[in-house]
């Protein structure tokens, strides 16, 4: 296949192409469990991982450089190609990324001291890049597209000339000489990108865009504005994005001859000492909506895939203001409240993107090359009376989009709505509609599937299932019965598999002999043939259409719902527990132990984990293993989710809870109960197993 790009989006092998992407950083995640964090990727329809080639995580120490373990890009590479998704590089030098330095090892920070500019075109900066570069290029060689390998894009710097670096003349031609320098090396691929927001340089690459639905590196401990990403809008630029470094408005470049493309659409937010919002699966819903009615052609998350920052030789790895940087981090943490969490545990926010993600991988092709129409335009993110509506159409086919969605904000209600879709012969329009507070989403009109046409609809397109029965469709939506909710051309109808909102967010599609769509609390994906899916000890999923035993080991068929087959798994083997001990208080902590009985099975590798959830108020939580950290925590209201499989299965642990008091200079959605003025213990400790 080919990868290109025009003005209005990607192209594969000369059509339109609408992906989504995922970040996952591999040097913050165990090894062993890559593929099948990269198999639930897929599964949520990302056929796009990006990753971060973190420089302090590879040449901690000068000239000693580590491509082991967690940090072995090229086993990250070759799983990416087993798992068959592609791969966006993301190579700096310096990426931000909430680490130490934003990447730079600190033997290269102290280059400044010896007058080297860094982020510029210094020879001795760019000799030191180009040697990691190298090493670089010699784990990725044979994985490039051009080789039939999964690497078709590479990213140059990350926020060039917005956070650091230089600006104007000089900061295109510094991102031109390292764009340069990468191809010598070897580097080759379709696509090159560079972060276009905040006034950014991008020396001629391909501009990607961002946005988050809340900024915990905003130095202020109040609540933030109204979030301009929950409105429809042809302003690409984030001003929110890094604003602890600089705002900018503009972008440095015309837009009109590039593609709309995100490549950090937050998946969630990293919380920072002094400023802790909750990303829900809401938030990111609604922002994508937001995104796709203003003209996207790309919706790439950070984070999609959450992580743990690893051990360093000489010191920790995370942001820190000790190193200059305006926030504290969690020193182990990156959780990031991300589709796939810190330990690989699904999130609401993972089934709200594999909504759209399944739809893309379907009717992408199309969106992508439609034109946007923002009615009204120019609503402001603090107008909550206002019906937020955009149109994207082609032809007599498009899509009418709908935000009723604000961040910490009630929306005002909108009763007997009479949607209206543009198209060439004028307007398509909608039956009457009800869009509340809290709603979003979008409705097809001119839609054809396969020989059916589709006036209009009240519901939402998922996917198409191809069974051996034929084409089945699948949409969604609570909007009224399916003969109100589908208005349809003279002539065949298409075969409708309607589901409530709630049911869309637990389908999860399967391709084998046939598609199914199976309906489950947690992941399932394909492997080698048959089904996988995670679950606790009972697990029950609905499937359609019927599936046979082999294909589904360790379930049993036990009734029948609707269209839908329903099975059963039941794990009868000995259940972990846990005993928690108060071991001490002292100046104001509070410290506890915690020993865990297992059953018979403890084998990560073999599909069984123990999560411990941990419920706590304080500032913050840190878990040791054998005298070791292992893991840290912001309180921020959640509970803390840790898998004791990732950590080989430890039978004892401390947890040491810090006191929030009362007062603090912190921002937090929601403040726990104050004893004597603060907040200081752990509330509960339970266990959960779960199985592949």
């Amino acid at each position: 296949m080919e990868y290109s790009y025009d003005s209005r989006c990607l192209l594969r092998d000369g059509q339109p192409w609408f992906p989504v992407m995922g970040e996952m950083h591999y040097s913050r995640y165990r090894e062993d469990l890559w593929e099948e964090s990269l198999r639930k990727m897929r599964a949520g329809g990302v056929e796009i991982v990006s990753a971060y080639v973190i420089w302090i995580h590879h040449e901690e120490e000068e000239g000693v450089f580590d491509f082991t373990g967690c940090r072995n890009l090229r086993g990250f590479l070759e799983a990416c190609r087993r798992v068959q998704v592609k791969v966006f590089l993301r190579l700096g030098p310096w990426v931000h990324g909430e680490v130490r330095n934003g990447g730079f090892p600190d033997w290269v920070q102290a280059l400044e001291e010896r007058g080297v500019r860094l982020r510029s075109n210094d020879s001795v900066y760019l000799g030191y890049v180009r040697r990691f570069w190298e090493h670089v290029h010699e784990q990725a060689k044979g994985f490039f597209h051009g080789d039939g390998g999964p690497v078709i894009g590479v990213q140059i710097e990350n926020e060039y000339g917005h956070v650091g670096g230089l600006r104007g003349q000089e900061g295109e031609a510094h991102m031109r000489r390292l764009t340069a320098m990468a191809r010598e090396i070897g580097f080759q691929a379709p696509l090159y990108t560079a972060t276009g927001w905040g006034g950014a340089c991008i020396g001629d690459l391909l501009p990607v865009m961002g946005g988050y639905c809340e900024a915990p590196w905003d130095q202020r401990i109040t609540e933030l504005e109204p979030n301009a990403n929950f409105v429809f809008s042809y302003l690409r630029n984030d001003a929110q994005i890094a604003c602890d470094c600089h705002v900018g408005q503009e972008t440095s470049f015309d837009e009109a001859k590039y593609p709309f493309l995100t490549a950090e659409l937050g998946g969630g937010v990293q919380v920072t000492s002094h400023r802790r919002p909750v990303a829900e699966g809401r938030d990111i819903g609604a922002m994508s909506i937001a995104k796709l009615g203003s003209g996207a052609a790309l919706l790439g998350y950070y984070m999609y895939h959450g992580g743990s920052n690893p051990r360093g030789k000489l010191s920790t790895l995370q942001e820190s203001r000790a190193t200059g940087y305006p926030n504290d981090l969690p020193e182990i943490n990156y959780d990031f409240n991300a589709p796939i969490r810190q330990y690989g545990t699904i999130s609401d926010t993972y089934r709200e993107v594999r909504l759209l993600a399944l739809f893309l991988q379907e009717f992408g092709g199309e969106l992508a090359r439609m034109e946007t129409d923002i009615q009204p335009p120019g609503v402001r993110p603090e107008d909550f009376s206002t019906l937020r509506l955009s149109c994207r159409y082609h032809g007599e086919q498009g899509y009418v989009f709908f935000n009723n969605y604000q961040r910490r904000h009630k929306m005002d209600d909108h009763r007997n709505v009479v949607l209206k879709g543009r198209c060439g012969s004028g307007e398509v329009i909608f039956p009457p509609v009800d869009i509340l507070d809290g709603m979003y989403g979008f409705f097809p009109y001119g839609m054809k599937l396969g020989d059916a046409g589709l006036r209009a609809a009240l519901a939402t397109p998922l996917c198409r299932l191809r069974t051996e029965g034929g084409d089945v469709w699948v949409f969604y939506g609570d909007y009224g019965p399916e003969d109100a909710a589908f208005v349809w051309e003279d002539g065949p109808r298409a075969d409708i598999l309607k589901l409530s909102r709630k049911d869309a967010l637990l389908a999860g599609k399967v391709s084998l002999d046939q598609d199914y769509l199976i309906l489950s609390e947690g992941f399932v994906w394909e492997e080698e043939g048959i089904v996988r899916v995670t679950g606790e000890r009972n697990t029950v999923i609905r499937c359609f259409p019927r599936i046979s035993q082999e294909k589904l080991p360790g379930f049993s068929e036990c009734g029948q719902e609707g269209r839908f087959t329903v099975y059963e798994r039941r794990i009868e083997e000995e259940a972990a527990s846990a005993e928690t001990k108060l071991l001490a208080r002292d100046a104001g902590t509070a410290r506890y132990e915690v020993l865990i009985s297992y059953g018979k099975e403890r084998d990560r590798q073999a599909g069984r984990d123990t999560l411990l959830l941990l419920p706590y108020t304080g500032d913050r939580m840190e878990i040791y293993a054998e005298g070791e950290k292992i893991n840290d925590h912001f309180y921020t209201g959640q509970e803390v989710t840790l898998s004791l499989g990732y950590f080989d299965f430890p039978e004892r642990l401390e947890i040491v809870v810090y006191p929030l008091e009362e007062g603090a200079a912190v921002f937090l959605e929601k403040w726990p109960r104050m004893e004597g003025g603060s907040a200081c213990r752990l509330e509960d400790v339970k266990v959960v197993e779960q199985y592949r």
